[in-house]
């Protein structure tokens, strides 16, 4: 019995026992944070856009590569809580202040980058994202688009994400459009109405 209350209160003080300074578990992942904001917003979008495998690779082992830099040797159950309430913590207080500073925030973030306009590739925009042809169009199917040829305008945003507008017909196909659609709804109720008169005769 003995024995056993023994283990138990190393196991309970192996889980909760820091072998760093408390100073040192919130310095590291405020160091590691820092960094990272900083090396995504020099690499820019397309990380974060994960355009391809090679991109969602990075990310995915990107967490792992730091996670011994953020817990150092310390693999305790109270060291991963400090950690990860550092790094919320970290993390509220950043976005409250670009709140409240949007000049700042757009610095930190950067602006969004136009890839076509008024129907037209931006090749330029495209150079600078390091962003193909090939990988738009993909975007643009993902949004249920068939052909770059029907977007009008498309911005990649700080955050990654894409917005696409669609090519709007002129004014007069889409009256012309309008009214064909209204001539088929005539012709099939005036199809009904006569198998109807046929049907009663």
């Amino acid at each position: 019995m003995a024995t056993i209350w023994l283990t138990g209160s190393m196991l309970f003080h192996d889980m909760f026992h820091l072998s760093a300074s408390l100073a040192e578990k919130m310095l590291r992942p405020i160091i590691v944070y820092c960094f990272l904001v900083i090396v995504l917003r020099i690499f820019g979008k397309r990380e974060l856009a994960q355009l391809n495998p090679f991109d969602l690779v990075v990310l995915l082992t990107l967490s792992n590569t730091v996670q011994n830099a953020i817990i150092g040797e310390d693999n305790s159950v109270l060291g991963g809580l400090i950690g990860a309430f550092t790094l919320l913590a970290v993390n509220y207080l950043l976005v409250r202040f670009l709140f409240k500073h949007k000049r700042l925030d757009q610095i930190l973030e950067g602006s969004p980058t136009v890839l076509v306009e008024d129907g037209h590739l931006r090749p330029e925009a495209l150079a600078k994202e390091l962003l193909t042809t090939s990988e738009l169009l993909t975007v643009a199917h993902r949004q249920g688009f068939t052909s770059l040829d029907d977007i009008q305008r498309c911005v990649l945003e700080p955050g990654g994400t894409f917005f696409i507008q669609p090519k709007q017909l002129p004014v007069e196909a889409r009256r012309h459009a309008e009214i064909m659609d209204h001539l088929e709804h005539l012709r099939r109720q005036i199809e009904a109405i006569a198998q109807r008169l046929q049907d009663s005769v």
